[in-house]
């Protein structure tokens, strides 16, 4: 596991710093871009690269706060998910064509995202052999968003207020895209349930555990055994942790 700089993809461009979790043995394995949540790249979002590569995915997770952390560049990359462009999807691709050119990867690459991460991987779906997006934010217009998407996998947890209405919006438009998809709504989970500890600044962590956002081990274990099904399925790794 270790810390690599991604080359930009326009000319001129700032580099792009990420984390590279590399399975055991011998390559290529398939790839996965994981997109980070809110707080950035930070413990919690390299454990779960390191579970990816335990898995025998070969994961990339770009830091879309490279160029000052969060501080300076929160505004800008959650601007850039709502509007479906900007640097941070740059970014996203800048990874997916370092994994795809790799000689590490067979070129199959797929995609993970939690939290605003999860946002950012429901705009990659054209991009991706398959994705996971994990309590993630809707595109504004979910119809157009998801035509022609390739395969989405998605959670929520019931108790998560800010996504209340997310998971049957998505799978509906899933539905009409005729897109393959398994969205699954955990009824004691809250936001960031797949996290093995709290996130985010200490001060605040009294508000988000009070709005049942934080870890829910029973859940995560059982969202981790979709996850890992599913890449094994669309992207061919055989999902062993």
């Amino acid at each position: 596991m270790t810390q690599i700089e991604i080359p930009p993809r326009a000319e001129g461009s700032q580099r792009l710093h990420g984390y590279l979790a590399r399975p055991a043995g011998d390559g290529p394995w398939p790839g996965v871009v994981l997109v980070h949540e809110v707080w950035g790249l930070d413990g919690e979002m390299r454990k779960h690269a390191d579970r990816l590569a335990r898995s025998g995915y070969l994961t990339l997770a770009p830091d879309l706060y490279s160029q000052g952390g969060a501080r300076w560049c929160l505004a800008a990359t959650l601007a850039a998910m709502s509007s479906g462009k900007g640097k941070a999807f740059a970014d996203i691709e800048a990874a997916r064509t370092w994994l795809a050119a790799s000689d590490d990867c067979t070129g199959r690459v797929g995609a993970i995202g939690f939290c605003m991460g999860g946002g950012f991987v429901l705009l990659t779906v054209h991009t991706m052999a398959a994705v996971s997006a994990n309590y993630g934010m809707l595109p504004r217009k979910p119809d157009e968003a998801m035509a022609g998407a390739c395969p989405v996998l998605a959670s929520y947890g019931a108790r998560d207020r800010m996504l209340r209405g997310a998971p049957g919006k998505l799978s509906d438009a899933l539905e009409r895209a005729g897109v393959v998809h398994d969205v699954e709504v955990y009824p004691n989970a809250g936001h960031s349930f797949l996290n093995e500890e709290e996130s985010g600044p200490r001060w605040l962590r009294p508000l988000l555990r009070a709005s049942h956002s934080g870890p829910e081990p029973e859940s995560a274990a059982l969202e981790w055994r979709r996850i890992e099904a599913f890449f094994a399925e669309h992207l061919g790794a055989d999902g062993t942790p």
